[in-house]
């Protein structure tokens, strides 16, 4: 079977979409860019991004969880509160332990609320070497929110993880990825150099914002727990053979062209053990594979920035 280039040779519309440019060995076409290279800057062919997300403790009182919602009205839900105290009593210490086994770094996104209640977790991700980023001050829905109240709304929780870590945030993710109109105009003017709520491709692009570069480093929710093994009740088996062929096809297209592979685990949901152990057997797969790169998102957002072939949207 021919190949898109093959077939837009074939039927004449090779330069309509934008496939043109160098055919050497280091540098292979895409569209909307004259000429890509093969590899990433850092020489990789693939990316692999890890978040972790630190959530629990910054959860409103409705929060949902694995008990149903049969609760009356006017009572505390006692058990779900302990479902949330197991991500940062046992899921972040595991995984953080994890990462280390594997030798890998990741981005942390961290809610303000959860970390103000837990300043010592938060330090000791970044102490391990992890990115610290902005996941909001709480669970507010920031895309109803006004221009000044959603502008505090993040500044908020900034410095609640500066307050924590001593780090301010680059990168940035909503609640449930659902940014208003106003955030990206705000990330910007606060400091922030990218963020992820974004489905739209499998590789980090930049955009333009107020005349200068933002990058985004894309999000997942098809190798995601929450919505996977919490939302959807996959076995740890699903999930992983899930993940794995995802990387399958991936790394295949990243001999044509560049990729980056994105995975999130939640405090309470992939902290687990038995998530842990799917987390260590697929990406120990992962890294029996050459050209395969773990990379913490600023460090990706950074490169993005600096890279005169990248993407733009």
């Amino acid at each position: 079977m021919q190949n898109r280039r093959k077939f837009l040779q074939n039927t004449g519309l090779l330069g309509l979409s934008g496939i043109v440019g160098s055919h050497s060995a280091l540098a292979a076409p895409a569209l909307g860019n004259a000429a890509v290279p093969l590899r990433w800057p850092n020489g990789a062919r693939l990316l692999v991004s890890v978040s972790m997300q630190f959530e629990s403790g910054g959860q409103p009182p409705e929060a949902e969880s694995p008990f149903p919602p049969n609760m009356a009205p006017g009572h505390a839900d006692l058990p779900a509160a302990t479902w949330y105290a197991y991500g940062y009593q046992e899921g972040i210490p595991r995984m953080l332990d994890n990462w280390d086994k594997l030798g890998i770094k990741v981005t942390s996104h961290m809610v303000g609320s959860a970390v103000l209640k837990n300043p010592a977790l938060a330090k000791e991700i970044v102490a391990r070497g992890h990115e610290a980023a902005a996941h909001g001050m709480n669970w507010s829905s920031q895309y109803a929110m006004d221009y000044a109240e959603e502008k505090k709304f993040i500044a908020d929780g900034v410095a609640a993880v500066r307050a924590a870590t001593g780090v301010t945030p680059k990168g940035y993710n909503a609640n449930w990825l659902r940014r208003g109109p106003n955030t990206l105009r705000i990330l910007q003017e606060l400091g922030f150099t990218y963020h992820i709520d974004d489905l739209g491709r499998d590789e980090p692009f930049l955009i333009e914002l107020n005349g200068k570069d933002f990058a985004v480093v894309p999000y997942t929710l098809r190798c995601n727990d929450i919505l996977l093994i919490e939302g959807r009740h996959f076995s740890t088996g699903q999930f992983l053979e899930q993940v794995k062929m995802e990387f399958d096809e991936l790394y295949e297209e990243s001999a044509r062209k560049r990729r980056m592979l994105s995975v999130s685990f939640h405090d309470r949901i992939g902290g687990t053990p038995q998530m842990v152990r799917a987390a260590r057997e697929m990406f120990r797969y992962m890294q029996k594979h050459s050209g395969v790169a773990f990379m913490r998102k600023d460090e990706i957002a950074a490169m993005a920035l600096a890279d005169p072939a990248i993407i733009r949207a």
